[in-house]
Protein backbone atom coordinates (compact mmCIF):
# COMPACT_ATOMS: atom_id res chain seq x y z
CA UNK A 1 0.00 0.00 0.00
CA UNK A 2 1.43 3.52 -0.92
CA UNK A 3 0.70 6.35 0.92
CA UNK A 4 0.77 10.22 0.59
CA UNK A 5 1.57 12.40 3.40
CA UNK A 6 1.32 16.34 3.85
CA UNK A 7 4.42 18.59 3.98
CA UNK A 8 3.48 20.61 6.88
CA UNK A 9 2.97 18.93 9.64
CA UNK A 10 2.89 15.09 8.50
CA UNK A 11 -0.53 14.52 9.94
CA UNK A 12 -2.84 14.33 6.79
CA UNK A 13 -2.30 11.06 5.00
CA UNK A 14 -3.42 9.51 2.15
CA UNK A 15 -3.22 5.86 1.52
CA UNK A 16 -4.04 4.60 -1.86
CA UNK A 17 -4.86 0.89 -1.99
CA UNK A 18 -5.42 -1.08 -5.40
CA UNK A 19 -9.19 -3.41 -5.03
CA UNK A 20 -10.61 -5.06 -7.46
CA UNK A 21 -8.86 -3.59 -10.01
CA UNK A 22 -9.62 0.13 -9.21
CA UNK A 23 -7.76 2.40 -6.65
CA UNK A 24 -8.80 4.03 -3.52
CA UNK A 25 -8.07 6.66 -1.92
CA UNK A 26 -8.71 6.95 1.86
CA UNK A 27 -7.85 10.25 4.07
CA UNK A 28 -6.67 9.97 7.22
CA UNK A 29 -6.41 12.65 10.02
CA UNK A 30 -3.39 11.12 12.45
CA UNK A 31 -3.28 12.08 16.04
CA UNK A 32 -0.06 13.27 18.17
CA UNK A 33 0.87 10.61 20.75
CA UNK A 34 0.51 13.34 23.23
CA UNK A 35 -3.02 12.74 22.62
CA UNK A 36 -3.21 9.29 22.82
CA UNK A 37 -2.38 9.05 19.15
CA UNK A 38 -4.73 6.94 16.84
CA UNK A 39 -6.53 8.43 13.56
CA UNK A 40 -9.70 9.20 12.37
CA UNK A 41 -10.92 8.50 8.59
CA UNK A 42 -12.41 11.06 6.64
CA UNK A 43 -13.56 9.80 3.98
CA UNK A 44 -12.70 7.64 0.77
CA UNK A 45 -12.42 8.74 -3.00
CA UNK A 46 -12.18 6.76 -6.00
CA UNK A 47 -10.53 9.05 -8.11
CA UNK A 48 -8.37 12.27 -8.60
CA UNK A 49 -10.95 14.42 -8.87
CA UNK A 50 -13.45 13.10 -6.23
CA UNK A 51 -9.83 13.11 -3.61
CA UNK A 52 -9.12 16.70 -4.43
CA UNK A 53 -12.76 17.81 -3.78
CA UNK A 54 -12.74 15.49 -0.49
CA UNK A 55 -9.50 17.15 0.81
CA UNK A 56 -10.84 21.23 -0.42
CA UNK A 57 -14.12 19.93 1.96
CA UNK A 58 -12.08 18.57 4.91
CA UNK A 59 -9.04 19.83 5.24
CA UNK A 60 -7.04 22.94 4.60
CA UNK A 61 -4.48 20.95 2.19
CA UNK A 62 -4.79 20.86 -2.07
CA UNK A 63 -3.34 17.63 -3.97
CA UNK A 64 0.06 20.22 -4.06
CA UNK A 65 0.69 19.65 -0.18
CA UNK A 66 0.92 15.74 -0.58
CA UNK A 67 4.41 13.97 -0.99
CA UNK A 68 4.90 9.86 -0.89
CA UNK A 69 6.43 8.57 1.67
CA UNK A 70 9.81 6.69 0.79
CA UNK A 71 9.75 3.21 0.61
CA UNK A 72 11.30 0.98 2.51
CA UNK A 73 14.02 -0.93 0.48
Amino acid sequence: MREWVCGCCGRWRVSIELIRGRHRYRLVHRYPARFGGGKHVLGEATSVPALADLLHRTTPLTLADLHPTPTPT
